[in-house]
């Protein structure tokens, strides 16, 4: 009995061995949980498509002649609202998760576009320039209750909600402040208060860690918008804290890289980038590094979207 004791324990004490060296060496990891929904004009126009986390099972959502695109998941993973153009000016639509159930939820002539979910699945931010320009507004997840929150003479768009619900970030153009920088305000469109305080280029696109204690954004530093506003020039996402301070360049790279979206769990965070020649969507370790292609296609991927 002591002999088979000394065995177990010798058997046990190999394989734990065994077991820390591959974890230190890296060669075992998780596959990421959820799925990612992006969009992509392979099929001859822009279709909201999904995939799973690493890269596989690619599938058009959509099927639709119009533009679709900008799919943004509800907090269950049951929906995803996307904007799209099938009825002569965008609109916000919400689907199932498998792409039926397409249903409308603005009727505006105005463009109405980029929604965000509420961490509660109750109400949608989205943009719309239905006053002359861009703002940003609130509506029920039915499209009931639509309001304007951020009532200001410039562009306001690219809403982001806070994990807890209580604050959306956004984008507020040049004639805010004399360039593009990220707000944050109250979700009832109180209390606008800046960000970034950069003298030159533009800071977008922001998006909340799970934990609401960071805040990836796509700096902009020179070149121009490309065709649907797909950026030629260089572009790189940053991380900093939720009142603005300590940010930092994840991506350090010449191409475009931007639009960012966290995994559920905050390890990792997807992207888009044109450093390929083509516009594909990418993943990194929240601290910039594994920086990995995840679509390879030879047409337009972006806008990737990560499922809770």
């Amino acid at each position: 009995m002591k002999t088979a004791s000394v065995a177990t324990v010798f058997l046990f004490a190999v394989c734990l061995a065994v077991l820390l060296a591959a974890c230190r060496g890296g060669e075992r990891r998780e596959p990421a949980a959820g799925r990612i929904a992006f969009t992509s004009d392979r099929d001859g126009n822009e279709e909201v498509y999904v995939m799973n986390a690493d890269g596989s099972g690619q599938t058009n959502l959509t099927n639709n002649p119009a533009l679709d695109a900008y799919p943004a998941w509800s907090p269950a993973g049951s929906r995803i609202a996307f904007q799209s153009g099938r009825d002569g000016d965008l609109e916000v639509y919400v689907m199932n998760a498998d792409g039926s159930g397409q249903t409308r939820l603005t009727d505006n002539s105005a463009a109405d576009f980029l929604p965000a979910w509420s961490p509660d699945g109750s109400r949608i931010a989205f943009v719309s320039d239905r006053d002359g320009n861009h703002e940003v507004y609130v509506m029920n997840g039915d499209g009931s209750g639509q309001t304007n929150l951020t009532n200001n003479p410039s562009n306001d768009w690219m809403p982001a909600w806070s994990p807890d619900g209580s604050r959306i970030a956004f984008a507020s153009a040049s004639e805010r402040d004399g360039n593009e920088e990220i707000y944050v305000m109250n979700a009832d469109g109180s209390d606008q208060t800046r960000l970034t305080t950069n003298s030159w280029g533009a800071d977008e696109y922001p998006a909340w860690s799970p934990d609401g204690s960071r805040m990836a954004f796509g700096h902009l530093s020179g070149g121009e918008f490309g065709e649907d506003e797909i950026y030629v020039e260089n572009v790189e996402i940053y991380v900093m804290s939720t009142d603005g301070s300590d940010q930092t360049n994840l991506t350090d790279n010449p191409a475009a890289d931007f639009l960012p979206a966290w995994s559920p769990d905050g390890s990792r965070i997807a992207f888009t980038s044109n450093r390929d020649d083509q516009v594909e969507v990418y993943v990194m370790n929240a601290d910039g590094s594994g920086q990995t292609n995840l679509t390879k296609n030879p047409d337009r991927d972006f806008s990737p979207a990560w499922s809770r």
